[in-house]
């Protein structure tokens, strides 16, 4: 499928769907800009065919790279002047198609380019890169770049979490550095069929530990959790995530996620999964884990049964995945 695409008057193109939505997720083509393609009558805004969504989803279009573009169409916006003698109006007149810079208006910034000073325009010797600068610039040649982000390396991710683990013993060591000192009957705990024996011990267990050690187990607890919902909200980061410089972000939008994903979904119920599996037996917990990243290891952008939970990816974290993408 050849695809055009117009703004204030110019246009350009022609890409396939895939070029598209990577221009979508990234934010080069917004949903105020037109399209046009085969089984469209008319030049339409993106917004209104993907109802306001950062991807594109033709339906009952057949897709070919044999379709003959209707030069009646497409010829309704303005095209560069030195492309008006080519017959197809998306390409210039070395042949290559227009870039996605030109369609903005934007110089292309690109090496051996000739600047045209009566336009203020430069001319590039090839196409432009579709993937934005921000994501390009800072990746090195082992990392995954997905449109405009940079894929979490897993063992950052695996960091991550032992960090978070870390944090947690951390706060409840004065509890544990109690309860040592006491001659605990932990066969309690592993007959399942009675739970509420097991409560019942240990409620009492923790009316023999001092009352300062429990508040200030309780206290470190409650203010450590606190602290890590801040952080997830406001930046999609745990602090072990902040220590690694990694992010949750949405997969589509590729921004921070809706507060129902990243609270709700990524954080209140994956705790609640786990503190049962760690409740039966902690070989069991850290099984599931396990299968956690061996899944994001095998997936081609890390993405693990947490990720798919949610709808999330883990990446590289960078400034403008705070901001709000353009609607």
């Amino acid at each position: 499928m050849q695809i055009f695409l117009a703004r204030n008057n110019v246009q350009a193109g022609p890409y396939n769907l895939d070029q598209l939505n990577i221009m979508l997720t990234s934010g080069e083509v917004t949903l105020d800009d037109l399209v046009w393609h085969e089984g469209l009558d008319k030049w339409q805004r993106i917004g209104d065919l993907t109802g306001n969504q950062q991807i594109y989803r033709p339906t009952n279009i057949t897709s070919t790279s044999t379709v003959v573009a209707n030069d009646s169409i497409i010829n309704n916006v303005t095209i560069f002047p030195e492309d008006s003698e080519t017959k197809a109006p998306s390409k210039s007149q070395d042949g290559k198609k227009i870039s996605i810079d030109r369609l903005y208006g934007k110089p292309e910034s690109k090496p051996n380019t000739k600047v045209d000073m009566t336009s203020n325009r430069q001319h590039a010797s090839g196409n432009m890169s579709l993937k934005k600068p921000n994501a390009g610039k800072n990746a090195t040649t082992k990392d995954v770049v997905v449109g405009d982000v940079i894929l979490a390396p897993i063992m950052s991710r695996i960091l991550a979490t032992a960090i978070n683990a870390l944090m947690y013993l951390l706060a409840i060591f004065p509890l544990v550095l109690a309860l040592s000192k006491m001659d605990v009957d932990y066969t309690k705990f592993q007959n399942i069929q009675n739970m509420d024996a097991a409560y019942q011990y240990s409620l009492t267990l923790m009316e023999a530990i001092p009352s300062g050690t429990l508040m200030m187990s309780q206290v470190l607890v409650f203010g450590l959790f606190a602290l890590q919902l801040i952080f997830i909200t406001l930046r999609g980061q745990s602090l072990g995530k902040v220590i690694t410089g990694i992010r949750v972000v949405d997969q589509t939008t590729h921004r921070l996620p809706s507060f129902i994903k990243l609270i709700g979904t990524r954080t209140l119920m994956l705790f609640i999964i786990y503190n049962l599996l760690f409740s039966f037996t902690s070989f069991l917990g850290f099984v599931v884990i396990a299968i956690h990243y061996y899944m994001a290891s095998r997936s081609p952008e890390n993405i693990g049964w947490h990720d798919k939970l949610a709808k999330t990816l883990v990446v590289k974290a960078d400034s403008s995945q705070l901001v709000k993408h353009p609607k």
